[in-house]
């Protein structure tokens, strides 16, 4: 697959995709470390992740569409990402329920000021 062939106007669109795959999964990246709990880190990586993936499934499967090798592996796994992904966030959550988790963890300490 030689992906320099194709038209330029597949290409901006594929790049597009994956810009905004790269973004939502890396801002699902930084509210995992960023938050301060556990429900808020749940959060991050279902939602933000979860629509990261699928821009670069969805730029996979434009790429493979624009040269006519179309197949549906592509939705495959995002179908099983769409489905298990909120279902596995809502689990995880009622188990932290059942086990009475804290909802909010005490903030660090501030950083002394620089002299």
């Amino acid at each position: 697959m030689d992906f320099a062939a194709l038209p330029w106007g597949w290409q901006l669109l594929i790049a597009a995709m994956l810009v905004v795959g790269g973004f939502f999964t890396l801002m699902g990246a930084i509210g995992l470390l960023r938050l301060r709990d556990f429900y808020m880190r749940l959060h991050a990586p279902t939602k933000a992740t979860t629509l990261g993936v699928g821009g670069v499934l969805l730029a996979s499967m434009a790429a493979h569409f624009a040269q006519g090798a179309w197949l549906p592996h592509e939705l495959l796994i995002a179908l099983f990402l769409f489905v298990t992904a909120p279902v596995s966030a809502n689990l995880l959550a009622k188990a932290a329920l059942h086990l009475r988790s804290p909802s909010q963890a005490p903030l660090p300490p501030e950083p002394p000021p620089p002299s």
